[in-house]
């Protein structure tokens, strides 16, 4: 067995015998890992067996469950006065189904994000969340950095993104998050965030394009675009492919696009079924807020198609995720009649805490990549994109 010969104990007679110098240990969540004090690292399967367990059960009566200041579990027994580090429970494990039900069978509308990356174990795994200081974005970026990631909260707000990693260090101190500027209003700031990002020297396995503006009155840019359709998606758009580079080289690497359902209510090509870019970028006589915000959806999800039919051969795929129909979170804060709705509907939404991201994966293929540069170049690339499909 192969991970009986990386132990270098081929010729013991129990496969639940731990190796020396491992140690057997829980989880919050009642997952078992194994830390080898020798090389000072931990793993999710058996050095022996290579087998996934889990302690099944309650706590026995009298002991409860803490975490020292270092962010490791430990138990304390009230009856007979004294703490372990080693959970009770570790007799009476149970073997993790290796036939693991379909996503549409192992979680429903009440699922929360950390149910379901409950024993992942993401160290040395790189995350970009754009619009990650609140909302949607907020909650994804702390269940991927309470699970090992490290988590970049790419916030228009400095302040606001300090203020989303502080949140989120106060939950576990070790969390690895940190906060970068990133106005995707403005296509410098997005090129002077993917250079800084580069001068890291860090590799990027997730971006995450999250962050979306609803409902805003009619605006322009500093680039002279309407506002909604480059925040939404030009802008995301001229950041994946400032950083397609990046992800190639960190593959396997994967770009999670936040679309929406109401993609499907909107078109943008013309009365002859081309692509009709005054639609999305409107004069302020042709603009409904609406309308504005399902055209960028839309256009985030025919970009994720082709950015995936690029890149898949590449070791990157592109996924679109629309959050729920129901999801209350702050996107309606630009104008007063949407935050009614979305309070008068408020009892009847999932909450942040519970929201998870669904993915559907597009088929693979595709190889060379659109061009991009100034704004003329840039939106070039983005209609190719787009009539691709």
């Amino acid at each position: 067995m192969a991970a009986l010969k990386y132990a270098g104990l081929e010729d013991t007679d129990s496969e639940e015998e731990l190796p020396p110098g491992w140690e057997e240990r829980t989880t919050k969540d009642g997952w078992v890992y194994y830390a080898n004090h020798l090389e000072e690292k931990t793993q999710w399967e058996h050095p022996k067996s290579g087998k996934r367990k889990r302690v099944a059960g309650d706590l026995p009566y009298g002991w409860e469950q803490e975490t020292d200041e270092n962010g490791q579990v430990y138990f304390v027994d009230h009856i007979n006065k004294r703490t372990t580090y080693l959970d009770p429970r570790l007799a009476f494990t149970v073997e993790d189904n290796p036939v693991k039900p379909t996503t549409r069978q192992k979680y429903d509308g009440n699922s929360t994000a950390m149910e379901i990356l409950q024993g992942r174990d993401l160290s040395g795994k790189v995350v970009i969340i754009t619009g990650a200081n609140s909302g949607i974005g907020f909650e994804t970026a702390k269940s991927l950095a309470l699970h090992g990631a490290c988590v970049i909260l790419a916030c228009r707000s400095l302040a606001r993104g300090e203020d989303a990693v502080q949140r989120i260090l106060g939950e576990w101190h070790k969390a690895k998050v940190e906060a970068m500027t990133l106005d995707l209003a403005s296509l410098q700031s997005v090129q002077h965030f993917a250079e800084e990002f580069k001068s890291k020297n860090l590799p990027l396995h997730i971006l995450i394009c999250n962050a979306a503006v609803f409902g805003v009155p009619w605006s322009l840019t500093e680039d002279g675009l309407e506002s909604t359709f480059q925040v939404n998606h030009l802008g995301h758009f001229y950041l994946v492919q400032l950083l397609e580079d990046v992800l190639r080289q960190s593959s396997p690497a994967r770009v999670v696009v936040v679309s929406s359902e109401s993609h499907r209510f909107t078109e943008i090509n013309d009365s002859s079924g081309k692509l009709d870019f005054s639609l999305l970028s409107p004069s302020k006589k042709e603009y409904w807020a609406m309308l504005a915000y399902n055209r960028s959806k839309l256009c985030n999800i025919l970009f994720s198609n082709e950015l995936n039919r690029r890149l898949s051969a590449h070791g990157v795929t592109s996924n679109a995720v629309h959050p729920g129909n129901m999801i209350y979170s702050s996107i309606h804060r630009s104008w007063w009649v949407y935050t009614l709705l979305f309070t008068l509907a408020r009892p009847f939404t999932k909450s942040m805490a519970l929201f998870v991201y669904l993915t559907e994966f597009t088929e693979e293929g595709g190889s060379s990549a659109a061009p991009v540069g100034l704004k003329g170049l840039l939106l070039y690339g983005c209609c190719r994109y787009l009539t691709y499909i």
